[in-house]
């Protein structure tokens, strides 16, 4: 599990075809973060949550199954290709960000880029299935950074990057075009599992009602 909270810009050293998949590494800059790193931990790479196979001085690998490659975008990833990092939250960690699994939902693309004195407004689009999972004001996982959804449309919301987190992220790279991966927030989508089913898996008392009195909605 992660937070959103990104660790290191890294890069990609090599990309390799293997079995349908891609070896992949990735380079990291921070010791302090990553320089412990071992075989078998996770490491979010744009959001992906993936398996460390090997590691050395200043990088690690991941494989990457043909699975990952059809609902992320890591197989565009091209040496040189920057990428967020973050390893897995530890008990004791401040969760600065929100509940990031990793799994990614769907590919986004950016449509538009604005400009506010130093901060930036990006519109990004998605297909219309996963409407019910995102929410004004609510969280959502943007190549692994946790970012608040300022405005939502039909298939469409917009954040808004303040400058710390353009000078430490990839999303200061986005340009209109870009494809970026999306993981909605995990407790959006079980509350939008609950009004499906009618709320009636163990007599469940989650309901549209029941949330506004809670001060959710």
């Amino acid at each position: 599990m992660f937070t959103g909270i990104i660790k290191d810009v890294g890069s990609v050293g090599s990309v390799v075809s293997r079995d349908g998949g891609l070896r992949l590494r990735l380079n990291y800059t921070s010791t302090e973060a990553f320089g412990d790193l071992s075989v078998d931990e996770s490491v979010s790479v744009n959001g992906v949550c993936q398996t460390v196979v090997a590691v050395g001085k200043g990088w690690f690998e991941v494989d990457t199954v043909a699975e990952t490659l059809k609902k992320s975008t890591l197989g565009s990833f091209r040496v040189g290709t920057k990428v967020n990092l973050e390893r897995a939250v530890r008990p004791i960690d401040r969760l600065g960000g929100h509940f990031v699994l990793g799994h990614v939902d769907c590919v986004g693309r950016v449509e538009g880029v604005e400009e506010s004195g130093q901060s930036r407004t990006v519109s990004i689009s998605f297909p219309p299935a996963f409407d019910p999972w995102i929410v004004p004001v609510g969280s959502i996982a943007i190549d692994g950074v946790s970012l608040t959804v300022a405005h939502t449309e039909s298939s469409s919301f917009s954040v808004a990057i303040i400058p710390y987190t353009l000078g430490h992220t990839t999303i200061a790279d986005l340009r209109k075009g870009s494809e970026l991966n999306l993981e909605f927030d995990i407790l959006g989508k079980y509350v939008a599992k609950q009004q499906v089913t009618g709320n009636t898996a163990a007599g469940s008392r989650i309901s549209h009602s029941w949330l506004g009195e809670q001060g959710f909605v």
